[in-house]
C-alpha cells in the first residue's frame, strides 16, 4: 500500500505544473527577495532558528510568498498547517484554533498557521484569529497581494511583522529559468531544449516581475514545440510569443525606446492630444513599465503643463498614483487612463515651472534671502524686541483679507498666470490686489 501511494505521489508531481514542481525546497535554493532572505537578514535569521514570529508576507503574485512559507514548513519543527481564504469559513478556522491548542497543551508543540490570501478575509474572521495569535497558540503567516494596510485589521498587523516582496528582477528570472532548464529532476534537464536570448528575455520581460509567468511561458513553449532530426527543441522569439500570448516589441527600460517613448507619452499629454497619450499610454502598460513610473510622470505633467489653468489635474493625476498603490495591476491601468484624458484635454499653463525656474535663478544669482524684519519669527520671548513683526500687517483684519505690504526686500516678478482656464480668474484676482492702494 506505501509502495502504491509512494508512485502516485511521484506520478501526480510529474504531472503536475511546472511552477509548482520547480518551487524552492531551501533558502538557499529561494531566488530573489534578498532584501528580507539574505544572508544576516532578520526574517532569515528566524527561520534559520526556528523562531518565527507572527508575520505579513505583501507582494504582488509570483515573487515567492507561498514558496517561502513552504519552505518554513519544511524547516521548522512546529506543526504547519495552512489554508486559503477565499474558501476557508470560521467554523474551519475555529476547529484549526482547537486543534492548535490542543496540540500545546498536550504536546507543548506549536502550530504555525499560513493563510493564503489573507486579504479575502473579512473583519469577523480577522478578528477570530486574534486573540489566538495574541496569546502564542498560533504562530500567523499570512500571504497577501493586497496592501495589508487596507485590508487586514490593525489588531493583526500590530502583533505582525510585515516583509514586502518586490517583482523579481529580469536576473532573477533568469536565474529560475536557467535553473529549470538544467534541472534533471524537476525540470527539463533531461530534454535537449534550445531557447535562444532573444525568447528567454521575450518570456522575462513579459512576465511583469512573476517567475510563474515565466515558467508557464517555458512549459507550454517546450511542451508544444516538436524536437528537430537531432532531437532540439528550438525555441526561438516565435514560439515564445506565441507561448506566453504577448507580441514582443521594441522596449527596453535601459535603452532609447523607453526614453523615446515616455517623451512622446508627455509631449501628447502636453500637446493635448489624448489619443496619441493613450496609445503612448498602452504602449508602455503592455511592454511591462512600472505603472509608478507612468503615475510620476502623470503627475508631474500636471503641474508642469496644466498647473493652475486647472488645478484638479494634479488631484486626479495624485489619486491615480495612490490608485496603483492601493489597486494594482491590471486594474490601474483604468484610473491611469482617467488622469491621461484629463490632462491632455485639461487647459495648458507653464506658470508654475517657470516660476519657479525664475525665482531659482535669482537665489543663484546671488539675490538677498535676508527675510524682512516684520516677517520674522516672534514666537520665541524677546523677539519684539529684536524688531520681529513689529509693523506686521495681518491681512484678515483688512478688507477683502488682503493689505498691501513687502514680504521680500528686492523687487521681482516670477509668477505669470496666463489667460487660460482658472489661471485666468487668478489674474484677474492679482490684477485687483495690484490696482488697490
Amino acid at each position: 500500500m506505501n509502495l502504491f501511494e509512494d508512485a502516485t505521489q511521484e506520478r501526480t508531481f510529474a504531472e503536475a505544473p511546472l511552477a509548482y514542481r520547480m518551487r524552492p525546497r531551501t533558502l538557499d535554493e529561494f531566488i530573489g527577495q534578498q532584501h528580507i532572505i539574505g544572508q544576516g537578514k532578520l526574517l532569515r535569521r528566524a527561520i534559520e532558528a526556528d523562531r518565527l514570529t507572527s508575520v505579513v508576507f505583501y507582494g504582488p503574485p509570483g515573487t515567492g510568498k507561498t514558496s517561502l512559507a513552504q519552505v518554513i514548513a519544511k524547516r521548522t519543527q512546529a506543526f504547519f498547517q495552512q489554508c486559503n481564504a477565499i474558501n476557508s469559513s470560521v467554523a474551519e478556522l475555529r476547529q484549526i484554533i482547537k486543534e492548535a491548542k490542543d496540540r500545546r497543551s498536550l504536546h507543548s508543540k506549536r502550530t504555525i498557521l499560513f493563510v493564503d490570501e489573507i486579504h479575502h478575509f473579512n473583519k469577523s474572521q480577522q478578528d477570530s484569529l486574534l486573540p489566538d495569535i495574541e496569546s502564542g497558540n498560533v504562530i500567523f503567516i499570512g500571504a497577501t497581494t493586497q496592501n495589508p494596510y487596507f485590508y487586514i485589521i490593525p489588531t493583526i498587523l500590530s502583533r505582525s511583522q510585515i516583509f514586502q516582496f518586490f517583482p523579481l528582477r529580469d536576473s532573477d528570472l533568469k536565474e529560475i529559468a536557467m535553473k529549470t532548464l538544467k534541472d534533471h529532476e524537476r525540470g527539463f534537464g533531461k530534454l535537449n531544449v534550445n531557447i535562444t536570448d532573444e525568447a528567454l528575455n521575450h518570456l522575462i520581460e513579459s512576465s511583469s516581475g512573476d517567475s510563474r509567468r515565466v515558467l508557464n511561458g517555458l512549459e507550454l513553449a517546450v511542451l508544444t514545440t516538436q524536437p528537430d532530426t537531432e532531437g532540439i527543441i528550438n525555441i526561438d522569439l516565435s514560439v515564445a510569443e506565441e507561448s506566453i500570448q504577448k507580441r514582443a516589441i521594441v522596449y527596453d527600460a535601459s535603452d532609447d525606446s523607453h526614453y523615446d517613448t515616455i517623451s512622446a507619452f508627455i509631449k501628447s499629454m502636453r500637446g493635448s492630444d489624448p489619443d496619441a497619450a493613450l496609445f503612448w499610454l498602452a504602449k508602455m502598460i503592455y511592454a511591462g513599465e512600472d505603472p509608478r513610473f507612468i503615475a510620476r510622470r502623470i503627475l508631474i505633467c500636471a503641474s508642469e503643463d496644466v498647473g493652475n489653468a486647472d488645478p484638479h489635474a494634479l488631484l486626479i493625476a495624485n489619486a491615480a498614483l495612490n490608485a496603483v498603490e492601493f489597486v494594482g495591476m491590471p486594474e490601474a491601468r483604468i484610473p491611469l487612463a482617467q488622469a491621461v484624458i484629463y490632462i491632455a484635454c485639461a487647459p495648458k499653463s507653464n506658470s508654475a515651472i517657470a516660476s519657479i525656474g525664475k525665482a531659482t535663478a535669482d537665489i543663484e544669482k546671488g539675490v538677498s534671502t535676508v527675510v524682512p524684519r516684520h516677517l520674522r519669527d516672534a514666537s520665541y520671548a524677546s523677539a519684539k524686541k529684536l524688531g520681529h513683526q513689529i509693523d506686521y500687517k495681518y491681512p484678515h483684519n483688512y478688507e477683502g483679507h488682503y493689505i498691501k505690504q513687502r514680504y521680500m526686500l528686492h523687487d521681482a516678478k516670477y509668477y505669470e498666470p496666463s489667460d487660460e482656464g482658472y489661471e485666468k480668474k487668478i489674474k484677474e484676482r492679482l490684477e485687483f490686489w495690484k490696482s488697490k492702494k
